[in-house]
């Protein structure tokens, strides 16, 4: 693949002066970078580039934006890979609403809504947190405070913001605030993070309700609380359901065997009750 010499060195140098980028990607970007700036064929050091960044590309361990770029020197980048987030920050529509859940890793929180008919748009991202624009690697190490979530755009015409919260506790274990199935550490924690005191008081009505409903043994212990800045997490993770389906449905696959057990549990509990 012939490769655009002043596209490259944009990109280089956006990737250089990225926070989220590892010190040993940085190097290895700055080095590229200046080879071709002193004249070295732009063709062969993106080639030798890419050799380095193989190993761990093939691991799936390379940083979020540095994925991008592996994959677009390697002629795997396609438009349908750019996740267009300019939706959400547009003002909603008269008949649009939005929803914020944090149920685990995001990856496996936006098929289960995007896919419904009157969803707008997911967006997976980092909120709760007490950095400015966090990265992937900030909030996975625990540093901000952040968890990973969804921000999800719906037309109030087809869906009620009681509906969605019906359908996030089939996708959570709200019993469990260490994290979700094999995800573990506060970043993953289940909260409902609330628009207004509508929704506040419609998320605590179906809280409680779950709660006396008998589902569950152990208490309760989603959070519930106030929305506050919603950071859009690295192109990478959006849509990761759709780009990744293979490795998706394997982790997708965990998740439904794990709530799957706690419903035959539930069940169980049910039926040993009226014995």
């Amino acid at each position: 693949m012939k490769q655009n010499q002043e596209e490259v060195l944009r990109d280089l140098y956006n990737l250089i002066l990225h926070p989220g980028t590892r010190d040993w990607e940085r190097s290895l970007m700055q080095t590229t970078k200046t080879q071709i700036e002193t004249g070295a064929n732009v063709d062969n050091q993106i080639a030798k580039l890419e050799a380095e960044l193989r190993p761990l590309a093939l691991r799936n361990n390379l940083t979020p934006d540095v994925t991008d770029f592996y994959l677009k020197i390697t002629d795997n980048a396609t438009v349908e890979n750019t996740f267009d987030t300019s939706r959400h920050y547009q003002e909603d529509a008269p008949y649009q609403a939005r929803a914020i859940f944090a149920g685990g890793c995001f990856w496996c929180m936006v098929e289960p809504f995007e896919t419904k008919e009157g969803i707008i748009s997911v967006l997976s991202g980092y909120t709760g947190g007490h950095v400015d624009n966090p990265t992937y690697e900030q909030v996975l190490g625990g540093y901000t405070g952040h968890v990973e979530a969804v921000e999800i755009i719906f037309d109030t015409r087809i869906w009620s913001y009681k509906a969605l919260v019906e359908l996030y506790w089939q996708l959570t274990d709200p019993t469990d605030s260490g994290g979700q199935m094999a995800d573990r550490g506060s970043n993953y924690r289940p909260v409902i993070f609330v628009m207004d005191e509508e929704q506040r008081e419609i998320a605590e009505r179906e809280k409680q309700e779950l709660a006396e409903s008998g589902k569950y043994k152990r208490p309760i212990v989603t959070a519930i609380e106030p929305a506050t800045t919603f950071w859009p997490a690295e192109n990478f993770h959006q849509q990761f359901y759709r780009k990744n389906p293979k490795r998706y449905k394997k982790i997708q696959r965990t998740r439904q065997q794990f709530l799957a057990f706690q419903r035959l549990q539930t069940r169980i509990r049910g039926w040993k009750k009226r014995s």
